[in-house]
């Protein structure tokens, strides 16, 4: 075939050995084949198109399901094909023409990189939530750590801040209880980060997120939506995240606070600043704009809903249970060693109350103000003896006699730590006194007892 198209050379005039110069082949083939009685070329066979598969009848088949199940294996859909259909072509037949198809059932439209879609609100329609963590300051109680709350009005940009000691699911929604109080009512609907105090647990992408109980309860007591914010795109509620900015610069920044009170009175004192700005988004002064959103806002119910974040811990053989650090009393006759109860606790107060059907309420108190601390209500303990009257520590060979702790003197300096730990039962407790040289025998130091 190479040298037929050489044979406008030959009927030129050019000689055998020029052309197989030309085609590097030697003059005798060129000879042969582009000499005026060379045989004749031997037809070229049709092409074929390709033929029949076995899979192409269930074609239609493979494809509804791979729609439908992206992921589904090439050795499952052959072992549906074969058992519900009749399929009789073998396994490699089946995974050819998955391994082809795939990508074209199942191909999706790229996400936009770097874009999303702008929305806008009607007034009154959503406010967006989240905290900032703003590190400790240091009180005349010792350091506290501070967290700052934020909502923001979604049409106006209206801010409401609020500081405190904790992020704890009674704290949450007592700072929404202080922000509805600020703007005068209820956003139709408040999106959330995927936060504890709002979500029960994660879930796969595509599921629907179960809320946590106390999260319904509240905003159907007070008639809001819950949306949460997709995870990872802090631009779905990028109003409150912008603000959280804004007033760490604006309030925080350079200044010493003691106290949580002094950094909601500091924000309060720029508030009326900000809200006097033209916001650089919608070109309105915020108070102005605010005006509309606030009128728009649903009214507050009546009676406040209460939250309280439930535990159960156990109960000690001192008649104490034990939370955030702190400990509690309980009515010993109510309770027994080793037992459980349920706390339901709110930002102000510990109640205490029995498990079971009919559940009791045993003690309540007011919350610890620092970790450490002892709640007790000396009632709790009337009648319940002393470890010491009940086994008292025997004497030793040259041991004084058995005296109860010292209490301190009228006026005397008290460790802050344990301050009133004299009018626990504990400091009750028998003292054994013992001379040096009894510890210096049992060291090894002497040969007996001086």
């Amino acid at each position: 075939m190479e040298l037929r198209a050489f044979k406008a050379l030959a009927d030129a005039g050019a000689t055998w050995a020029e052309i197989a110069r030309e085609t590097g082949y030697d003059w005798r083939t060129v000879k042969r084949y582009l000499s005026t009685d060379a045989p004749a070329m031997p037809p070229v066979p049709a092409r074929r198109g390709p033929g029949p598969r076995l899979i192409d009848p269930y074609a239609h088949l493979v494809d509804a399901w791979l729609r439908g199940q992206p992921k589904l294996k090439a050795s499952v859909i052959w072992e549906r094909l074969v058992a519900e259909h009749g399929f009789c072509g073998h396994y490699q037949r089946v995974k050819v023409y998955v391994r082809e198809n795939r990508a074209r059932l199942t191909q999706a439209e790229p996400e936009p990189v770097g874009f999303h879609r702008r929305f806008e609100v009607l007034p009154g329609a959503q406010a967006q939530v989240d905290w900032g963590d703003e590190g400790e300051i240091l009180t005349a109680a010792g350091p506290v750590h501070a967290y700052s709350f934020h909502m923001t009005l979604s049409y106006s940009r209206d801010p409401f801040c609020c500081y405190v000691a904790s992020q704890d699911l009674g704290s949450f929604w007592d700072c929404h209880r202080r922000a509805f109080a600020h703007f005068g009512g209820v956003p139709a609907q408040i999106v959330y980060d995927r936060t504890k105090t709002v979500v029960r647990r994660h879930v796969g992408r595509g599921q629907a997120t179960p809320l946590h109980p106390e999260a319904v309860a509240f905003a159907g007591h007070y008639d809001f939506a819950i949306w949460l914010a997709a995870p990872y795109r802090a631009q779905t509620k990028g109003r409150v995240e912008r603000q959280v900015e804004i007033v760490r610069s604006h309030v925080l920044a350079g200044r010493s606070f003691a106290s949580l009170g002094e950094l909601d009175a500091a924000f309060a004192a720029w508030l009326p600043i900000r809200r006097a700005q033209v916001h650089r988004t919608h070109g309105e002064v915020i108070a102005v704009r605010a005006g509309r959103d606030r009128a728009a806002l649903s009214p507050l119910p009546d009676l406040p809903y209460v939250v309280c974040d439930r535990h159960i811990r156990r109960v000690g053989k001192d008649a104490l249970i034990s939370f955030a650090a702190s400990h509690y009393s309980v009515p010993w006759r109510k309770v027994r060693p080793g037992g459980r109860v349920e706390l339901r606790v709110t930002p102000a107060e510990v109640a205490i109350w029995s498990l079971g059907r009919q559940q009791e309420l045993l003690a309540i108190h007011p919350r610890a103000t620092g970790r450490g601390g002892w709640v007790v209500d000396q009632q709790h303990w009337d009648g319940l003896a002393d470890r010491a009257d009940t086994k008292p520590l025997p004497p030793c060979a040259g041991d004084g006699e058995l005296t109860p702790a010292p209490k301190p003197e009228p006026g005397q300096l008290e460790l802050p730590g344990i301050a009133g730990w004299t009018r626990l039962p504990a400091a009750r407790v028998l003292v054994a006194h013992r001379t040096l040289a009894t510890y210096d025998h049992a060291g090894g130091l002497t040969g007996g007892l001086g």
